[in-house]
């Protein structure tokens, strides 16, 4: 789908108009449409600090989101431009632009605090933009990220374990990346040249001390440091000489600008192609163009009814659609199968059965691959109930078509016979058993002809007894035969009566066990193939913790180190409660 994408220019996605935010619905039908994988990359940061610049870099254009060259904030609400991803072809480049913080026309700093949450929520790569060096005015400026525990939460019913919350966001947030626009400074620690990701590690180290000021100091460095699992930190050198220039850097020329700053820029983007994720929900959920525009809906749409914005709810929101979506892609998957396969009447009733069960468990495989948080079950149970319900209805088709076939191939067979009788062929000594033999002959045919279906029998005995008055007047008008033959022969086609009906009697009675056989192995596929899911997310979960644990354990370590034993210990609590967790993480009980 990347590959068709073709957005000439961004698109409003969250529009910003008093304060309100609302989701622009031409934006979410261009997500919609998008069934790749989503890289989705959001720059933040304060107004009139270059953010659209690096974002039109991204999707390999000079002009696109708008620049700004006043003191005015341009960008409203968040502006979203799907690009085809240069470096994965099987992905989609999802960029999004928000407005400036901190614009002074706004005058409401509440409005900020949600532009920022739901970058953070939407993006895999969450970009903060500033200017300058990392001092205390960048990290008071940065405030917004000491304001997430306020503004998200991660469940519905949050955990009371202290901290807990904090792993959660771990798991879930995106990767960040911290870009220094007009940075001036050498790169330089105790004398020795130093990375700008060593910059950031040293930016981040905290402070002694008890006093208002050194928590101010500490409180955004600490939370940066437990909520994002992986930092990276760019910094940029002025891009042009001239203020005229900077302020018409749509029109440049890169040989026009600062070929260092020129340079730094490839390496943001090269790092963005190669680093960045795709977007990835709890439970390893990859989300494409349609997850995103739900994501993005449920998340709106809990602002503006004055509700935090829940992780677990979007998800568990999510996998309501995704799963009602799965069930009927299975029983499509079901119908086109068993339509091209499926012959009907089937010779036996077990021909049919094996036939649906073999598609069963492709259609139960299906679900499973678009499935997930399937709470109790619901979903697969209604996949299960469907399924059922089709397989009685391919039972009942496949009766009604064996007795039509039958019914017809009986008429064509048996109508002279008949023709016979009416002419009175029959009426004359010997006459019976000439009708006999006829019929035992017709008979013979009729049992040869294949595919007549699970009917056979019962029609053939349903017409025969329709037939019995003639052959009983034949047999009384026979005058070649003696009355005590007569007796014997009535009694002869008593006995073969009763071991028909006793023949189809445990034909019926074969039938109920086949089918009874059938809702057990339909209910052991089910069973088989939600086990196999269960273990592999548990998997999944397990990996993801001890992941945490591992991020946790090395930012507990330095803590040490900068001899902050307090926060050591949080961080050491927050370990022991996700340990616990993998402990008790039983697999999901069955209630199928």
């Amino acid at each position: 789908m990347a590959s068709e994408i073709h957005m000439p220019d961004p698109v409003c996605l969250i529009e910003n108009i008093n304060g309100n935010l609302t989701a622009n619905q031409e934006s979410l039908k261009i997500l919609s449409a998008i069934t790749q994988p989503v890289v989705v990359v959001a720059i933040v940061g304060l107004y009139r600090t270059g953010k659209s610049y690096l974002m039109n870099k991204l999707a390999g254009k000079k002009k696109g989101f708008s620049l700004g060259s006043t003191v005015q904030s341009h960008t409203k609400g968040i502006w979203m431009w799907c690009v085809p991803h240069p470096n994965k072809p099987t992905h989609t480049l999802v960029l999004l632009d928000t407005e400036g913080l901190g614009d002074v026309e706004k005058g409401d700093s509440q409005n900020d605090s949600w532009i920022f949450a739901l970058a953070i929520l939407l993006s895999s790569t969450f970009v903060y933009n500033s200017i300058g060096t990392i001092n205390q005015q960048a990290m008071d400026q940065l405030h917004y990220v000491t304001e997430l525990t306020d503004r998200i939460r991660s469940k519905s019913s949050p955990d009371n374990s202290e901290g807990y919350d904090s792993a959660d966001f771990v798991s879930f947030f995106p990767d960040f990346v911290w870009t220094l626009r007009d940075f001036s400074l050498e790169l330089k620690s105790n004398g020795k040249p130093i990375t700008s990701d060593e910059y950031l590690e040293n930016s981040l180290k905290l402070k002694q001390g008890t006093d208002q000021k050194t928590k101010s100091f500490n409180e955004p460095r600490l939370c940066i440091r437990k909520f994002f699992p992986k930092k990276k930190c760019f910094v940029f050198d002025r891009p042009a000489r001239k203020t005229e220039d900077l302020n018409r850097l749509e029109q440049l020329q890169e040989e026009e600008l600062s070929q260092e700053f020129v340079k730094q820029v490839e390496e943001f983007c090269c790092y963005i192609f190669s680093q960045s994720k795709a977007k990835t929900l709890s439970g390893g959920i990859v989300v494409d163009g349609p997850r995103l525009e739900n994501l993005i809906l449920t998340y709106v749409n809990a602002i503006s009814s004055g509700d935090l914005p829940c992780m677990e709810n979007a998800v568990l929101a999510l996998a309501q659609i995704e799963n009602s979506a799965a069930v009927q892609k299975a029983i499509v998957h079901y119908d086109q199968q068993m339509g091209q396969k499926v012959q009907l009447p089937t010779e036996t009733l077990q021909e049919l059965l094996d036939l649906h069960r073999a598609i069963e468990r492709e259609a139960i495989e299906v679900f499973m691959k678009s499935s997930f948080k399937d709470v109790d079950q619901k979903f697969q149970k209604e996949l299960r109930d469907q399924l059922q319900a089709k397989q009685d209805d391919y039972c009942k088709q496949n009766t009604k078509a064996s007795k039509e076939c039958c019914e017809a191939l009986l008429q064509d067979i048996f109508s002279p016979l008949e023709e016979d009788v009416k002419q009175g062929i029959f009426y004359k000594p010997g006459g019976y058993h000439l009708f006999i033999q006829k019929k035992q002959e017709l008979m013979k045919k009729y049992y040869e002809v294949p595919r007549k279906g699970i009917q056979a029998e019962e029609t053939l005995m349903k017409y025969l007894e329709s037939k019995e008055d003639v052959a009983g007047a034949l047999l009384q008008t026979d005058q070649s035969l003696t009355e005590k033959e007569k007796e014997i022969e009535v009694e002869r086609v008593k006995a073969e009566s009763a071991e028909a009906a006793n023949k189809m009697l445990a034909e019926l009675q074969r039938e109920n066990e086949l089918m009874m056989e059938q809702k057990d192995k339909s209910y052991q596929e089910h069973v088989r193939q939600l086990t196999e899911k269960m273990k592999n997310d548990r998997i999944w979960l397990i990996a993801q913790q001890r992941k945490i644990i591992t991020l946790k354990l090395r930012e507990q370590e330095l803590l040490l180190q900068e001899r902050f034993e307090n926060e050591s210990k949080k961080i050491l609590k927050e370990i022991q409660v996700i340990s616990n967790s993998q402990r008790n993480t039983d697999p999901m009980c069955i209630i199928l």
